[in-house]
């Protein structure tokens, strides 16, 4: 866990040489060359007329905690730190981060996803200026083929996965990997159903119900032959090379695959929003990105030159070119409105973050443990294991600690 180890590394004050006044430091996973490249654009943009230059220090994703603790343990922590939304009440536990209010940078306006998203027990500490989630791809000419539409609600998703399921194709393909992927996948299932993270099992807080109809479905379309038993070890990455090779019909994925499929020339795609439970229900997905925060320690003048720049990142106009740029949605609603409007072909990812959660808002700093727990429940449903009675009540033991 890494708050056990924050707690107190991020507190200290740092005493090592600062770098130059002139120059804010930032701590991201940027380390795609592309995307590097991008990046440096936009703080470019907005150090240069305050006077100031960015220096970006990239490691990969699931490497970023682990390094701002060593740097925090040696006084040398940047100015920036971007985490990913999943990881912040880890952080934010420890005090090491500061507000965004004793900053003066500002989230009126940004969607309430957004929000919670950099937000724990309250208190705003990170800042989105695009964010993600999840929809329905699916290949028209396959569609019209069978004489379906895109499915709106589960039953329709079923029907519709039967009808495009043959000719080595299945009519699904989804994550059910057990880690973050899986979990991220499950949760617009579990989440649109009225489940309940904060009780899995249902309880006195409700939502059992909820989980047992996601994990329901999901069995269901295995048993069907509409989706591959291998869904149990494919990652989001996996699903969309499935869905390119013309493996499967219809895949539940994000933007970030955007790049991926318009590089296939041969490749017909589709976005819908998430299928329902039953019609007139809103679709509840998660909320990803990453969330920009300035930490504790450092000198107030780099603080207040860290915060500039966040302040100059998230403006309508930079916020929409970044969407743009990386195939994310704004996270100010005025601006998500008007990436909309110019991406139409997206448009059901602007709106689906509109009712997107973040994973941390009930749980905190509980999320790793519940989402592992949630993990072993689809993997206990999907391989014939369980029931969704018992794989939930387990998952329960286990998301506090009593297995």
């Amino acid at each position: 866990m890494v708050a056990a180890t924050a707690t107190a590394a991020l507190a200290l004050p740092g005493c090592a040489p600062a770098p130059d006044p002139g120059t804010v430091t930032v701590l991201n996973s940027a380390t795609d060359t592309a995307e590097h490249t991008k990046n440096q654009k936009f703080f470019d943009r907005c150090a240069r007329p305050l006077g100031l230059r960015v220096e970006q220090l990239s490691v990969p994703a699931d490497q970023v905690a682990s390094k701002a603790l060593r740097m925090a343990s040696s006084h040398s922590l940047t100015d920036i730190l971007e985490l990913d939304g999943s990881e912040l009440p880890q952080f934010a536990e420890t005090g090491g981060l500061r507000p965004l209010a004793e900053l003066a940078v500002t989230t009126s306006g940004f969607s309430r996803g957004a929000v919670s998203l950099g937000s724990y027990r309250g208190t705003r500490y990170g800042i989105a200026r695009a964010v993600n989630s999840l929809a329905l791809y699916y290949d028209p000419d396959k569609l019209e083929k069978a004489g379906v539409g895109p499915p709106r609600t589960w039953r329709e998703l079923r029907t519709a996965a039967r009808k495009l399921t043959g000719g080595g194709s299945y009519g699904l393909a989804f994550s059910a990997s057990p880690d973050a992927d899986g979990v991220y996948q499950f949760l617009p299932f579990f989440w649109s159903a009225g489940g309940n993270e904060a009780r899995l099992d249902g309880g006195e807080d409700g939502g059992g119900g909820g989980g047992r109809a996601a994990l329901r479905l999901w069995k269901e379309l295995v048993d069907d032959g509409s989706v591959s038993k291998a869904v149990v070890n494919w990652n989001q990455q996996d699903v969309n090379d499935q869905f390119v090779a013309g493996r499967a019909a219809m895949m539940i994925n994000g933007p970030w695959q955007v790049p991926a499929l318009e590089a296939q020339r041969k490749v017909d795609w589709a976005v819908a929003s998430l299928p329902v439970p039953h019609r007139g229900t809103a679709a509840v997905a998660p909320i990803g990105g990453t969330v920009m925060t300035v930490p504790g320690s450092g000198d107030e003048g780099r603080r207040r030159n860290a915060a500039k720049i966040l302040t100059c990142l998230n403006s309508p106009s930079n916020q929409l070119a970044w969407s743009e740029a990386v195939n994310n949605v704004p996270s100010r609603t005025a601006a998500a409105r008007r990436y909309a409007g110019q991406n139409p072909k997206l448009a059901p990812f602007a709106d689906l973050v509109t009712t997107a959660r973040s994973r941390t808002a009930r749980v905190g700093t509980r999320w790793p443990a519940v989402s592992d727990a949630l993990a072993g429940a689809f993997q206990t449903v999907l391989t014939g294991r369980g029931s969704p009675e018992t794989a939930l009540r387990r998952a329960q033991r286990q998301a506090t600690g009593g297995e």
